[in-house]
């Protein structure tokens, strides 16, 4: 598929792109969706919450990360248009014969089948954003998509909760159905070209390989004791021999020489790390204020509305600032915001629940800033026919990122024993926190910068050697 260089894009491909944001924003909602069905789901099938919870929660988890960079490469194989209608045919169906499961065992089937749909369809919607609009949309294309899946990872428990208490745990599976027809309709009206399939092989041995290893890995981090050691160390070992392979393979799943790219590599880093420190504030925030304050969950999800409403907001705005600034100004930017809004929330001390509050959403801004940013540079570092093999693996790393947050948590927050013990360990979060937001502005400020900002320096220069000559 060739990119789009023309500064115009057609109002068909538009309709397309929204699709394509629609189905793939099905991913983070479904993934939080589901946590309030739990409880209902485990009476249903007289199922402890624990199992409920591995079995639809975990499960879906290791699928969409496992699954990602296999994605991106089939859509670079046989056109990404293809793959995210066969995404969207993935979801549909896990969702119809969800709601329609008589056991645990059958649902647990339909979460991965639903995961998959989504790590095959988000790849092909960030390449297509790549390869669709002309680089000077890029920006605003990618902040409205990181708006987007944060929205639909906001809005999951709010409207699982809706729709589990009006019509029972099965609403939160055909719910995905009506978004899923919207989406086919508007997908269905736009032409798209027929895309040249690759004939060499599929990288099977490679995709197992990766999957596997992920999907250990995953496991591992949440877990504790000798099996999990010993999963971590098969997890790896398959990680190893992944790249070995991936080394002499003709058409490899991950193109290792994509991190020899600067932007690529720095921007992909970025976006782990900043995922690193967002999901796992999402879920200590409301251990904390549980613990020190007896919050309840409704003003729980009151306080953290002040960091995801901050993060939608500023995504929307930096997208356009992107475009005309270049990356670096604003990942930078935001990266100084994330640093200072972990400072401000280490030196409230927890005085009170409302003390969060504002460094919350300081900390929205600074993601809301740097997010379109680093993906903008990252995906516009790469040639357009690996586009979706870059997607896959930076759509990977942010799920990572936040896998590696929550085992932090799981490791370092105390929450047995007095106030000071738990202020303690909050501060050591804070700590690795701030270490891992240090790394991300390292590498955004290695970004690119403002847009034409290359090519005017060299023309200065050229005027200057003219001079003297």
């Amino acid at each position: 598929m060739a990119e789009t260089t023309a500064a115009t894009v057609p109002r068909s491909t538009t309709r397309g792109l929204v699709a394509a944001l629609l189905t793939a924003s099905l991913m983070p909602l479904n993934s939080t969706m589901i946590a309030v069905a739990v409880p209902a789901i485990g009476r249903q099938f007289h199922e402890s919450p624990d199992r409920v919870t591995q079995a639809l929660v975990a499960t879906y988890l290791i699928a969409a990360i496992a699954l990602q960079s296999p994605g991106g490469k089939l859509g670079d194989r046989v056109g990404h248009w293809r793959v995210f209608a066969a995404g969207q045919a993935a979801i549909t169906a896990g969702a119809v014969l969800g709601f329609l499961a008589p056991n645990l065992v059958l649902l647990a089937c339909c979460r991965v089948l639903m995961a998959a749909g989504g790590a095959v369809a988000v790849p092909a919607t960030v390449a297509l954003l790549r390869l669709e609009l002309p680089p000077e949309r890029r920006g605003r294309a990618f902040g409205t998509f990181g708006a987007a899946m944060a929205l639909a990872a906001a809005l999951g428990p709010v409207v699982g909760g809706v729709l589990v208490d009006a019509f029972g745990w099965r609403a939160v599976f055909v719910a995905n159905v009506p978004v899923l027809a919207v989406s086919a309709l508007l997908a269905a009206s736009v032409p798209h070209p027929a895309s040249q399939i690759r004939r060499t092989r599929f990288d099977g041995t490679g995709s197992v390989l990766l999957t596997v290893g992920l999907a250990l890995v995953v496991l591992a981090a949440q877990g504790a004791g000798l099996a999990t050691v010993a999963l971590l160390v098969i997890g790896i070992a398959m990680l190893v021999g992944f790249a070995a392979w991936e080394r002499r393979s003709r058409d490899p799943v991950i193109a290792f020489d994509l991190f020899a790219s600067v932007p690529f590599a720095a921007g992909t880093v970025l976006i782990a790390v900043q995922n690193l420190v967002m999901y796992a504030l999402l879920f200590e925030v409301p251990l904390l204020l549980e613990q020190l304050f007896g919050l309840d969950a409704r003003r729980t999800g009151q306080t953290l509305i002040f960091l995801m409403a901050a993060m939608v907001l500023t995504s929307l705005v930096a997208g356009r600032l992107t475009d005309r600034f270049g990356p670096r100004v604003l990942a930078v930017s935001g990266s100084l915001g994330c640093l200072a809004a972990v400072a401000l929330l280490a030196r409230s001390g927890m005085s009170s629940a409302d003390a969060v509050r504002w460094p919350l959403a300081l900390l929205g801004v600074g993601l809301g800033l740097s997010g379109p940013a680093a993906q903008t540079a990252s995906l516009s570092a790469v040639d357009g026919e690996r586009s979706g093999m870059a997607a896959g693996v930076s759509s990977t790393m942010r799920y990572l990122g936040g896998v590696a947050g929550i085992a932090v948590l799981g490791q370092v927050l105390v929450l047995s024993g007095g106030r000071d013990v738990v202020l303690h360990s909050h501060h050591i979060v804070l700590a690795v926190f701030a270490g891992a937001l240090l790394v991300g502005l390292l590498c955004a400020a290695v970004l690119p910068g403002a847009p034409g900002g290359d090519r005017a320096t060299t023309h200065r220069g050229s005027l200057r050697r003219a001079a003297r000559v």
